[in-house]
């Protein structure tokens, strides 16, 4: 019943708290909690999305925000996040979460999750001035395009809306809708849909609707009657026949209807996947694989087009728990703090009044790092940046390895500072200082001032059982892409038992060369099998063999993300943004 864009005010509460990114961690809700009081009549609140994934509480964060949502429906509010998708969850650990806590019914509890998570609203607006969304936007953003979509279509919005195609009783149909849809009267209502603005609904729910909205809603329909009336004459003027006509019309509306979802597909995906730029204009966002980045030219004509002040979003860990850019026009809010490591940054959430000014309010949720000095806490985060930094350089040995052989004409294994830093931009591209950087990321001794590159990267060994005689391309391979790995086993692991036969094991690796169009042989499969079988008893713990292939490094984070480096270079550092915050 909820609308795709929540509209909510002020002026009976006199404040709105808004909390962004919380990712599994139960401790900072409960800590706003405890400083700000418990949703209520009195005190609303708007959660920003990306409740769930990388923290180990994310079904009990749900489970809270959906209770909360039930008791006070007209105090609280919560917006999608790009991590409430069924895809992102097998990669970053809810899926996995949902499966370990409830082994009996998990498969069904994730089915039903991924439903909720596509019927969530989009966005929410504030006074009609603030605009609450978990990514950003685009130069193509509209909000009355938004606020018209069948969200529910999206179940990830990763993926494209599958083109329709005509069933043996020529009825159009979508490739990708679970066994509902196949039902007539659910067809029926959802093609409708796609031309047809949905009905205005019940008295009480114009408090979440705008002028804006129902201005729309006529104009769509007044354009739709006059589209009829222009087609009407052509047909008999053609003088085709009815089931030509038939065939033309559904031809026609197929092709409508397919420009109509990818519209709406690219608007959703904007909304959940983007992020500021300092430039001005608007690029594919290719470090997350989704959405765009958008510069402060871009918010300026949003805000003006919609008649709106501020932008709030989330979507990017920030180390002081919010950051404000484009003219304080748009705010980032995060609210999971020790996200990357105890004491790596701040959490926060805002608090709006009448006056809509933003009042924010920081926190850390471990005690222990509160005493924390401002050295102490940015050594923390280099070294939680360092940490991800080295993992990422050994994701890329051979390419590296490849390029210091440029610079080492003469073979002899050693390259200079000068040369060592030119090869790892060229391959790396993160604009870092690498000269800087040198006496962080190789320790070992130099000679004359040069560097001795294949030392170096034997102090990125793998730590786990004995590989050497394992191909070592296959071992880079299965670390460059081992979140993706972990998937594929979650998804051969049929029973959940947490174990695979060999032969699964097998399975497992073909659907990985197929993924990463590479030749792996039944050789090498075997060596990497047996290796990881330390009890051999033809079975493979998926827990212990993620584990035997990781950096000497303890507790390796690449997949918590991106690396906030020195403080203030967060947008050099975006290691591992997925497509997929």
């Amino acid at each position: 019943m909820l609308p795709n864009i929540n509209r909510i005010s002020t002026c009976h509460s006199k404040e709105i708290t808004i909390c962004g990114d919380l990712h599994g961690q139960l401790e900072d809700l409960l800590l706003v909690f405890y400083k700000n009081g418990m949703p209520s009549l009195d005190k609303p609140y708007v959660f920003n999305g990306d409740f769930v994934d990388r923290g180990k509480d994310s079904i009990e964060i749900i489970l809270i925000l959906f209770a909360f949502l039930l008791l006070y429906p007209r105090d609280v509010y919560l917006n999608r996040g790009n991590h409430e998708d069924h895809i992102v969850n097998l990669r970053y650990g809810f899926t996995k979460e949902v499966l370990t806590k409830y082994k009996l019914h998990g498969k069904r509890i994730l089915k039903l999750l991924q439903k909720i998570f596509s019927w969530l609203p989009l966005a929410t607006v504030i006074d009609q001035k603030v605009l609450v969304l978990h990514g950003g936007i685009s130069d193509s953003t509209d909000l009355s395009v938004i606020a018209r979509v069948d969200r529910h279509k999206y179940v990830s919005a990763l993926r494209p809306p599958k083109r329709r195609h005509m069933s043996s009783t020529r009825t159009s149909i979508d490739s990708d809708m679970d066994e509902e849809v196949w039902s007539a009267n659910r067809f029926l209502l959802r093609r409708g849909s796609l031309v047809y603005p949905k009905p205005l609904g019940a008295r009480s729910s114009f408090h979440n609707c705008s002028l804006q909205d129902f201005s729309d809603r006529i104009k769509v329909n007044m354009e739709d009657g006059q589209d009829v009336h222009r087609r009407r004459p052509s047909t008999f003027i053609c003088g085709i026949n009815s089931s030509e006509q038939q065939e033309a019309v559904s031809v026609l509306s197929e092709s409508v209807s397919s420009d109509t979802a990818n519209e709406e597909w690219k608007q959703i995906l904007d909304l959940l996947w983007s992020d500021p730029m300092t430039p001005e204009g608007c690029i594919p966002n290719e470090v997350r694989g989704g959405g765009c980045y958008w510069g402060p030219d871009v918010t300026e004509d949003f805000l003006n087009r919609h008649n709106l002040q501020l932008i709030i979003r989330s979507h990017e860990c920030k180390q002081e728990g919010y950051e404000f850019c484009h003219n304080r026009k748009v705010l980032t809010l995060f609210s999971a703090s020790n996200y990357y490591d105890v004491g790596s940054n701040r959490g926060a959430y805002v608090k709006l009044g009448p006056d809509l000014l933003p009042y924010m309010i920081q926190y850390q949720a471990s005690s222990m790092t509160r005493e924390l000095s401002v050295g102490q806490s940015v050594g923390r985060t280099e070294r939680s940046a360092l940490k991800v930094l080295r993992e990422q350089l050994f994701a890329h040995k051979s390419d590296l390895i490849c390029t210091f052989k440029k610079y080492d004409s003469g073979g002899t294994g050693f390259v200079s500072l000068t040369d060592w830093a030119s090869a790892v931009e060229s391959v790396m591209h993160l604009n870092l200082p690498w000269r800087m950087l040198r006496c962080q990321l190789v320790t070992c001794k130099t000679s004359n001032g040069m560097i001795d590159y294949h030392d170096w990267f034997n102090e990125l060994a793998i730590k786990g059982p004995n590989t050497d005689h394992i191909d070592q391309s296959l071992l880079e391979t299965l670390y460059r892409h081992r979140s993706t790995l972990e998937t594929i086993f979650r998804i051969v692991d049929t029973d959940n038992s947490g174990f695979i036969t060999i032969e699964d094991f097998r399975q497992t690796w073909k659907l990985l060369s197929v993924y990463l169009k590479m030749a792996i042989t039944d050789e090498a499969i075997s060596d990497l099998a047996v290796t990881i079988d330390s009890n051999h008893d033809g079975s493979i713990d998926i827990d212990e063999f993620m584990e035997a292939f990781r950096l000497t490094d303890k507790k390796s984070r690449l997949e918590r993300g991106r690396s906030m480096f020195m403080g203030t270079a967060t947008d050099l550092t975006k290691l591992d943004e997925d497509p997929t915050v």
